[in-house]
């Protein structure tokens, strides 16, 4: 296993850090999340079509640049830092891997170009209003019509679903339960019978949706049945890149901290030099550190097959969330009363701290998800 990133990492790194300081300041994320599309169609093209952020772990032969699991999660780690407002994660981590890991080979040569170089914004519909992210929360239902099925039933918390171009949804065979009769389909974004609702949500700088489903035809990606597997593989790979998308962010919460604490003057002296705030910057820095050693080692043991790999997923989402949580807190904290104004930008990376924090499961499911993947 290597701890390190290569000199090509690094660059690649530097490369989307660069393009992502100039397209996504505060000044951008505020107008963005005040807008209901939550994204620039212009910047979007940029990202994906040019520097090819969509595409990064999706093979050569699908259009993609045939990358790891590693390089995607710089890509979002990145993101998460500069807090993106764009469909990155639902279109190139989630919906793209649900393909890569479901469907046939015809399909995904249909499919995924067009999500590699950014023409189709795709997302992953799995929770509904329960907000479970296992097989036992999914009861919407899958019934066979000729050559394709209608699907029937909600699903919640939906990433950018009111504008994804395509969904790919899990559902059941009516009267099935659990692990058993799931599969996968692919759904026209703007399908009949499909209604779209977006929820209001603490996060306004990444858009959830609400989507019923009323006889919508779907087509069934791979095999009937077989969505158990490719849905557990496809939920690992996203907690994990969340995982880094958080320690992104909880390390720009860190350093803002800082720079405030070195010029804010309390007695004559800068509060950076007080014992009680070292302490705190202390912790923060160690929740950090952890968290990222926990989401990078996440990453490259999603690249070489490690068996573990359910269990690191959630590792690496557990420590980060409670470090991004964390790290948001004692940031918020830090800044004193300047943190409950409209023009501090700290409140926009709390926002998102809580929002990751219980996307895909809080720390709590994590932890026990965990215990069950190693219970003896």
């Amino acid at each position: 296993m290597k701890f390190s990133f290569t000199d090509e990492q690094q660059a690649f790194r530097d490369q989307v850090r660069r393009f992502l300081s100039d397209k996504s300041p505060t000044t951008e994320v505020r107008r963005l999340m005040e807008t209901d599309e939550g994204n620039d169609p212009v910047a979007w093209q940029q990202l994906s079509g040019e520097l090819g952020l969509t595409g990064i772990a999706i093979p050569e032969q699908y259009g993609g640049f045939g990358s790891g699991i590693a390089e995607l999660a710089i890509a979002i780690e990145e993101s998460g830092r500069a807090l993106l407002c764009a469909p990155l994660f639902a279109s190139g981590v989630m919906a793209a891997t649900a393909i890569l890991k479901g469907a046939d080979e015809a399909q995904k040569q249909a499919l995924l170009p067009d999500i590699a170089n950014g023409q189709t914004i795709a997302t992953l519909a799995i929770a509904e209003d329960s907000g479970q992210w296992d097989h036992a929360g999914i009861a919407m239902t899958a019934s066979p019509d000729g050559a394709v099925f209608k699907l029937n039933g909600t699903k919640s918390f939906v990433l950018d679903g009111h504008t994804a171009d395509l969904l790919i949804v899990a559902a059941r065979e009516p009267g099935s339960a659990n692990a058993d009769g799931l599969s996968l389909f692919s759904v026209l974004g703007e399908a009949t019978g499909l209604t779209k609702k977006i929820l209001k949500s603490t996060d306004a700088t990444r858009k959830i949706a609400r989507l019923t489903f009323d006889d919508v035809e779907a087509q069934l990606l791979g095999e009937q049945g077989d969505g158990a597997k490719s849905l557990n593989e496809t939920l690992d790979v996203a907690a994990i890149c969340l995982a880094n998308e958080m320690v992104g962010g909880a390390e720009q919460l860190l350093a803002s901290a800082i720079e405030y604490a070195n010029m804010r003057v309390q007695f004559g002296r800068s509060i950076a030099s007080f014992q009680s705030l070292k302490h705190k910057a202390a912790d923060m820095l160690l929740d950090v550190e952890l968290a990222k050693s926990a989401a990078y080692y996440a990453a490259a043991a999603a690249d070489e097959g490690d068996d573990d790999i359910s269990a690191l997923a959630s590792i690496a989402k557990a420590s980060a969330g409670d470090a991004y949580m964390q790290t948001a807190i004692h940031t918020v904290q830090i800044h004193g009363g300047i943190r409950f104004t409209w023009d501090n930008d700290t409140h926009l990376w709390f926002k998102r701290a809580k929002s990751s924090e219980a996307f895909l499961g809080n720390s709590s499911y994590h932890r026990e998800r965990l215990m069950q993947q190693w219970k003896v």
